[in-house]
């Protein structure tokens, strides 16, 4: 009797023993496959964060070497622009100045303009001239201008205008400047083309 205790007892420890073998194993055996589902995930996780972070990288550096580019680009065009005005600026500017400052010179320019204005349109003229010619100029306007274009003349003076004048029929609501920054652009606007094929060919 005894030892049929022991056989059954015997039996059921190693019946135990083996279920809790198989269990044991069986849970490891999937622990494993958790942990490399779970290595896997990971694995894939990591390469799309650095797939992703390499294609932003590659997007901000394609971003800015074109802003570069396009910032160098128009700075270059900007600079060009620059010593382009100053020198067509230094060629045209004083000389300007210079020639609609001299009286003679102002007072046939005038002559020429009214002339013109007598042969097309019977108006009387309004003429701006620069205030610092005023004691030049004035009795040439008053007198002599007036008796070539056989009409009135009406003068005024301005601080506002340093050279050249501005001409116009009187109360017409238009008029033609001939000042010296219009006849710097006019001239300016020749020499331009010129002078940039010079400097950058």
């Amino acid at each position: 009797m005894q030892n049929k205790l022991q056989e059954l007892t015997d039996k059921l420890y190693a019946e135990g023993l083996s279920k809790g073998k198989q269990e044991g194993e069986a849970i490891i055996v999937k622990a494993n496959t958790q942990a490399e589902e779970i290595i896997a995930a990971a694995k894939a996780e990591a390469e799309a964060i650095v797939n992703k972070a390499r294609k932003e990288a590659e997007d901000l550096k394609v971003k800015v070497s074109s802003d570069v580019k396009m910032a160098a680009s128009e700075t270059i065009a900007t600079t060009k622009q620059d010593i382009e005005n100053l020198l067509v600026a230094k060629m045209t500017g004083e000389a300007v100045k210079s020639a609609l400052g001299e009286v003679d010179f102002a007072k046939q320019v005038i002559k020429a303009v009214a002339e013109k204005f007598s042969t097309e349109e019977a108006a009387d003229l309004e003429l701006v001239l620069p205030e610092s010619l005023k004691a030049e100029l004035e009795g040439f306007v008053n007198s002599e201008l007036a008796a070539i274009l056989g009409r009135g003349v009406e003068a005024s003076f301005s601080k506002k205008i340093a050279g050249g004048f501005q001409i116009g029929p009187k109360d017409g609501g238009w008029f033609i400047s001939l000042t010296d920054e219009t006849f710097t652009e006019l001239i300016g606007s020749y020499l331009r083309p010129a002078t940039k094929k010079i400097l950058f060919g």
